[in-house]
């Protein structure tokens, strides 16, 4: 569906989006332009450097860089397996946790 509307550049949701009410897709990289600018403002700098990180990988790979399943692969990617300046850079694993999942709202907002 997505080669079909030419968005592959794009989410499901904006192919689902274009199907149920023509709205014109967004890129990846469109969406994550956006969503820097909410999380610039909500998190300290080294968390925005990895938000910054991961959003990359989801310009590159697409959504499934998302799922909560990616967070430690995306660490360790990220920190070169050093989980402990992962901890020491973004805090604890929960606040790790709440950073991975609290940017993807600005992904999707209007």
């Amino acid at each position: 569906m997505q080669k079909i509307i030419e968005a592959e550049k794009s989410d499901l949701f904006d192919v689902l989006a274009y199907v149920a009410f023509a709205t014109a897709p967004q890129t990846r990289a469109r969406r994550a332009e956006k969503a820097t600018v909410g999380a610039h403002l909500q998190f300290t700098g080294k968390q925005q450097a990895f938000v910054d990180f991961v959003l990359a990988q989801y310009v590159e790979q697409g959504v499934e860089e998302l799922d909560t399943d990616k967070l430690s692969p995306l660490l360790k990617l990220r920190y070169r397996n050093a989980m402990a300046d992962a901890l020491s850079d973004l805090g604890s694993a929960a606040q790790i946790r709440q950073v991975f999942v609290g940017f993807q709202r600005y992904l999707y907002q209007g």
